[in-house]
């Protein structure tokens, strides 16, 4: 299998050359995560809503775990986004439940995995229903000069950092994307869900990636032109930028942002010039393209530019940066990290702020 690397599936950094490099996850615990859902849970109904804590555990397992000790299907037991599995992760889940008392579910605990809260609800909890998604992120074995990295976090905390999906979306190596362009050779669809939607997954996240590249190269990321799709940071509907638009105030407020596409089915409604950028990025992907439309995909958009909430640093030990934030539900705290440090695999860091 052929091995991808960072530029072949991400794209050049808006902000410079890394200051310089850190371990990120040596423990689980240097990567937090905590999920934000603004729903109101009403305390009855068929749904049993958990408050879990997991470490070094990715959600599809947990989930399975959740199902055996509840004596449900998997069908039953919903969550609204995966988190990383090398990370301790706070998450919501939900069983459904109808016309059975709350079970015991201390099966599924275990030093891995804790259930911190249950509560019942009338719904049961889609993919995609949390707000978003509070990090704390804790890089050890640092060398960078403070100062650098002082001014670069100031930086993207003024003018946000490329959109850009993480390297997880694409597996290892960027198998799942090798994986779908060989579905896509083949013209078919794998029969197992999780697999078709990774696939589907990465080959989307892929063209979304490749454009904003593009646009990273030539610094127009963070601005809205004529023909653009603009979108609030929390929405996923979106119009059409003309002169007036492209002046909008909350644009550089960081609260309106140019958009690019997820691939689906037809042509995307972006305006002349944006729309030709785009179709230019299909015509070089063509087979991908076909293939994403005939899976019955439908045409969606993404936010270019991220804006980042509530940062805050600080250095607990000299050679150890804590970082502090939030982002939309999904995006991706690796690129922001990507914007200011080099990662470097856990053991081969020397010489703790020699810069």
């Amino acid at each position: 299998m052929s091995v991808l690397g960072e530029l072949d599936l991400l794209g050049p950094r808006a902000h410079g050359a890394a200051c310089g490099e850190a371990v990120l996850k040596a423990v689980a615990e240097d990567f937090q995560v905590d999920e934000v859902l603004d729903i109101p849970l009403s305390g009855e109904g068929e749904h049993l809503w958990l408050w879990v804590e997991k470490r070094g555990l990715n959600t599809e397992e947990a989930a399975r775990r959740l199902g055996r000790a509840a004596g449900v299907q998997q069908k039953n037991v919903s969550y609204a986004g995966l988190k990383d599995r090398q990370a301790l992760t706070r998450q919501w889940f939900s069983l459904h439940l109808p016309g059975k008392a709350d079970p015991d579910l201390g099966a599924a605990e275990g030093a891995d995995l804790r259930i911190l809260r249950c509560t019942r609800h009338s719904r049961k909890l889609q993919r995609g229903a949390h707000a978003a998604n509070g990090f704390t992120l804790r890089l050890t074995g640092l060398r960078a000069e403070r100062a650098l990295l002082d001014a670069r976090l100031e930086r993207i905390a003024a003018d946000g950092v490329p959109n850009y999906f993480g390297l997880q979306r694409f597996g290892h190596g960027g198998g799942n994307l090798v994986d779908a362009r060989s579905c896509t050779e083949q013209d078919l669809l794998p029969a197992n869900r999780n697999l078709r939607s990774r696939f589907l997954s990465a080959g989307r996240s892929y063209l979304f990636n490749r454009l904003l590249a593009e646009r990273v190269a030539e610094g127009s990321w963070n601005r809205a032109a004529v023909g653009d799709l603009l979108a609030f940071t929390d929405s996923r509907s979106f119009f059409l930028a003309g002169e007036e638009e492209c002046r909008d105030a909350r644009l550089a407020a960081l609260d309106l942002h140019p958009t690019g596409p997820l691939w689906g089915e037809g042509d995307p409604p972006s305006g002349a010039g944006v729309l030709e950028r785009e179709l230019a990025l299909a015509g070089r992907e063509p087979a991908l393209c076909r293939w994403l439309a005939k899976a019955g995909m439908a045409h969606e958009r993404r936010i270019l530019r991220l804006p980042i909430q509530g940062l805050a640093w600080h250095y607990p030990e000299p050679d150890v940066l804590q970082l502090e934030f939030v982002l939309p539900a999904g995006c991706f705290a690796t690129v922001v990290v990507r914007e200011i440090l080099d990662l470097v695999p856990t053991g081969q860091t020397e010489n703790p702020c020699a810069y």
